[in-house]
């Protein structure tokens, strides 16, 4: 349908018959220059049937002029006369430009549906209005493999603070918050006590959430805010170690403490592999959060001291009896050396998948459950 603003372009047959009446020929005589019959020409001249490229460059010989530009006008008309499209095609667009919607449909973050109401959700989810966009993230450790703010990052922590808002928390207090961190070290010689993790910290007034992540991204956890007194601690379990889970929690718990993120969305961390514990991080509140938990996983000076000692000699034993003296999990020893060494298949099968535990009391998204949010 024609926009009330444009001008109506007649079919191309009205501008072929002007052709004909400004060179005198009839429709009789372009038929015979074609080769066809006026029957055959009739549909063209009336607008019944359009221009195609052979007839363009029949056209074109006849008129001594370029096919293209028979094309061109047929082209036009059609533009023209199109449907319109359905608004919802430049609405998802958008989106997905900015997001990875579909896979935030797939799952279950957000419905497939008309435009306005995809775009109804997407501003709930982000908790923005309008066409703001979400406020930025204060990125950890791997801040250097990012230009900008990922998108897949971005919905992830959102999908967090949304979970979390379900929980129902003691108010936060930080002096009970540092008060449990002796009582979580006790925990660390078991795997399965760390179900026990989210009860503790709702206790405490921290929220505490597990979120699968999104495809292409790479995040151990997050520390955010709902407001100044109601932090989220939420990890994703990416590497579902046991030493990687205490790690990352230490640390988030660190930047929880610090009021580290309340002026932005929060702090996101991908602190596995080589950021692990590594104290040459560019952000000075990584590496208050790094430093806390590699002195809690292990007492840095005791670790630094069983290292110098055995190195590079270190034996299952070894490994073993340290980790008994430190009351903790071989598993937490093990991901230290493999860190010092960058030998991470050593000691490998002491490392324990802790995941099937936290799932059990945990409020969680993914691994095919999908949390319903009304948005």
């Amino acid at each position: 349908m024609a926009n009330d603003n444009q001008v109506a372009i007649e079919p191309p047959g009205v501008f072929i018959k002007m052709e004909l009446e400004s060179r005198g020929w009839s429709q009789r005589d372009l038929a015979f220059i074609l080769g066809q019959t006026e029957q055959q020409l009739n549909p063209l001249l009336s607008g019944k049937r359009g221009i195609t490229p052979d007839m363009a460059r029949l056209l074109g010989d006849a008129f001594d002029t370029s096919p293209q530009f028979f094309l061109n006008l047929q082209g036009r008309y059609d533009l023209q006369n199109a449907k319109e499209p359905d608004p919802a095609v430049k609405t998802r667009a958008g989106l997905q430009a900015h997001f990875p919607v579909r896979d935030m449909i797939r799952r279950g973050w957000v419905q497939d549906g008309e435009a306005s109401l995809l775009q109804l959700q997407m501003d709930r989810f982000f908790e923005v209005a309008n066409d703001e966009m979400p406020g930025e993230i204060a990125f950890a450790a791997k801040r250097t493999h990012y230009n900008d703010t990922p998108p897949h990052q971005l919905a992830w922590v959102f999908r967090a603070r949304q979970l979390a808002r379900q929980a129902t928390v003691s108010p936060y207090s930080a002096d009970m918050l540092k008060a449990l961190l002796p009582k979580l070290r006790t925990l660390m010689v078991d795997p399965e006590a760390v179900a026990s993790v989210p009860g503790l910290l709702a206790a405490c007034g921290v929220r505490f959430v597990v979120v699968e992540v999104l495809p292409n991204a790479k995040i151990d956890g997050a520390c955010t805010w709902l407001d100044d007194a109601s932090p989220v601690i939420a990890i994703s379990t990416l590497y579902d170690r046991l030493d990687n889970f205490w790690f990352v929690l230490r640390h988030e718990i660190e930047h929880v403490l610090q009021g580290h993120g309340k002026h932005s969305i929060g702090m996101i961390d991908y602190l596995t592999g080589e950021s692990i514990g590594d104290e040459n991080s560019e952000e000075d509140e990584e590496n208050v959060a790094n430093a806390a938990a590699a002195d809690f996983c292990v007492p840095t000076a005791k670790m630094a001291s069983f290292y110098a000692r055995k190195n590079p000699y270190f034996s299952e034993r070894d490994v073993v009896g340290f980790a008994a003296l430190m009351a903790i999990h071989p598993a937490i020893v093990v991901g230290q050396l493999q860190k010092r060494m960058k030998r991470y298949d050593y000691l490998r099968k002491y490392q324990v998948p802790v995941r099937r535990y936290l799932l059990k009391e945990a409020i969680a998204d993914g691994w095919g459950n999908a949390v319903e949010v009304h948005l």
